[in-house]
């Protein structure tokens, strides 16, 4: 935005735009599958509360925003079980990496 320039005016529609795209964007990151990056995702903790100035959502974008939700909820829980599924992965590999050694056969020649 240069010197002068307004912001874009905030409504329902780009809110649910912005969503929309950080679902978007969670999934991009389970589809790369860098462990980092969804474990980040998984600890955002804040809650999403929509500008004061907006007033109740228009009908004509409710259903939109049903569908979001239930797409976010979906994306919610794919996340929590791919974290599962990494933390019990690195869990195991930790577990395989300080066991102790296994005894090694050894095999004697009485024929000597």
């Amino acid at each position: 935005m240069t010197a002068g320039q307004q912001p874009p005016p905030i409504n329902w529609t780009v809110v649910l735009d912005h969503l929309e795209g950080e679902v978007l964007a969670a999934e991009e990151t389970m589809r790369q599958g860098r462990a980092e990056e969804i474990a980040a995702w998984g600890r955002r903790a804040d809650d999403w509360v929509p500008p004061s100035s907006l007033g109740p959502i228009p009908a004509d974008l409710r259903e939109r925003a049903a569908r979001l939700l239930q797409h976010q909820l979906a994306v919610a829980e794919a996340l929590i079980e791919r974290i599962t599924q990494s933390q019990k992965q690195r869990d195991l590999a930790a577990r395989m990496s300080y066991a102790p050694a296994r005894p090694v056969a050894a095999f004697i020649d009485r024929a000597l």
